[in-house]
């Protein structure tokens, strides 16, 4: 019995779709909020709903992995974009970073 196979071909096309989303992925950042001993579940809850826009489930999910993990990265997207959320974040009294 001879079969016979194809050889296995490791190269990819890749189109210019592909290369503007793997463009948009690498730019991403994560808006990172930060635990402390200060602010309450309620108001970081209600910050991630009205800054984030979050929803109720959402905030609430984000505030608990923030205070057992010491910090959270709640929202992903450009420098740019989050930028004036993080800053909003401070503006209440919660600390945010952007990592890069």
């Amino acid at each position: 019995m001879n079969t016979f196979q194809e050889p296995i071909n490791s190269f990819q096309w890749q189109t210019q779709e592909d290369a503007d989303q793997d463009v948009i992925v690498e730019s991403l950042h994560n808006l990172i909020v930060w635990n402390d001993e200060v602010n309450t579940f309620d108001h970081v809850i209600d910050s991630l709903m009205d800054i984030c826009e979050h929803s109720p489930e959402q905030a609430e999910q984000c505030a608990l992995f923030i205070h057992h993990k010491g910090k959270y990265g709640v929202k992903k997207g450009s420098f740019d974009f989050l930028r004036p959320k993080a800053e909003a974040l401070i503006d209440r009294g919660i600390q945010a970073t952007i990592d890069y």
